[in-house]
């Protein structure tokens, strides 16, 4: 099961087709779901978001192996809501309790878009799959967002004296300024960053487009003295590419970038857990807080919709309690009614 998992990792990383065990047959299920994966692997998909669908798709195939359903004719839509049952009684092998509307979403999103491809490509009549009702997880707010006050003690805790502390601080700048993704930053190369500009390229991101953002005057002093002063000392390789680069001189894994972030934010004592996306959802609430446009956070967070930033509007919450102080009966009585 371990080297199983570590060959997952290393495909993941790598980009490479995931293989499916048991095939054979040419028209089998897992044959086709491995033609399907590398067909949306030449669209462009991430080997991140690859990974996640070959995941909800073995999950699927394994369950059919077990009922004896095998080949993609075999499949109804009868069959899919069985599965789509089964999903909503499975308990997660981490944490023991029913998998998450989120996570039952994944599996059938997946399920459905293979099948949509099998029936494009003949292969079915039909998509079983097509008509079935995918949950939607309700959306949430985010479990911490930290103050202006709150977040500057973060940034303080890494060592400057240090080269990696410097390499850290230029890193933690760039997620508070910008609010970009943990895979996003993973991903930026050397020459995504213009200095002359004080801006950095982030290259086909979770929807599969580019956006150009600001980085900031800070963060873009600490970039350049990162690149000038530290960079250099951790390049293993000449022709490295990756803009932060790990303390063995090659570009971040994901958790590593997590790892990282965590511990200044344990080490900051405020009493808040979280990470990189910590940094997402305070950026986008205190720039709301101070009067920027929904849709300029819209852009910087690289949302499809409006309606996903517009969740931030309800963790912002000063503008709101100042038109309450100023408006509402009792607020306005407050000053006479107030008890001695």
């Amino acid at each position: 099961m371990r080297a199983a998992r570590k060959s997952h990792k290393r495909a993941r990383r790598s980009g490479r087709a995931f293989a499916f065990s048991g095939t054979g047959d040419p028209l089998s299920l897992g044959v086709l779901a491995e033609r399907h994966l590398a067909d949306l692997q030449i669209q462009g998909y991430s080997a991140n978001t690859l990974f996640l669908k070959y995941r909800s798709l073995r999950t699927f195939l394994s369950w059919a192996q077990d009922r004896g359903l095998s080949d993609a004719a075999d499949i109804t839509r009868a069959i899919v809501e069985r599965f789509q049952r089964h999903l909503f009684y499975t308990e997660s092998a981490v944490t023991g309790r029913p998998l998450s509307l989120r996570s039952q979403q994944h599996a059938l999103v997946a399920l459905r878009m293979f099948f949509k491809w099998l029936s494009e490509k003949r292969y079915v009549l039909y998509n079983p799959a097509g008509e079935i009702r995918i949950p939607s997880p309700p959306r949430e707010l985010p479990a911490a967002i930290l103050s202006a006050r709150e977040a500057e003690a973060v940034l303080s805790g890494p060592d400057l004296s240090q080269p990696r502390g410097l390499r850290d601080r230029a890193l933690l700048e760039l997620l508070y300024s910008t609010g970009i993704r943990r895979q996003e930053l993973v991903n930026l190369d050397l020459y995504d960053l213009d200095t002359e500009s004080g801006t950095i390229v982030i290259r086909a991101a979770k929807w599969g487009s580019d956006r150009v953002l600001p980085t900031g005057r800070r963060a873009l002093r600490y970039l350049q003295k990162y690149l000038n002063e530290v960079r250099p000392q951790l390049l293993s390789a000449p022709d490295e590419r990756a803009l932060f680069l790990s303390n063995r001189g090659v570009r971040f894994y994901p958790n590593s970038i997590s790892i990282l972030v965590r511990e200044y934010v344990k080490q900051a004592d405020i009493g808040k857990p979280g990470s990189v996306h910590l940094f997402r959802h305070t950026m986008a609430t205190l720039m709301l807080e101070n009067g920027a446009d929904i849709r300029f956070i819209q852009r910087m967070l690289g949302h499809r919709k409006l309606e996903t930033t517009q969740l931030y509007t309800h963790v912002s919450v000063n503008q709101l309690r100042q038109v309450h102080a100023l408006t509402h009966p009792a607020e306005k009585r407050e000053t006479q009614d107030r008890p001695s």
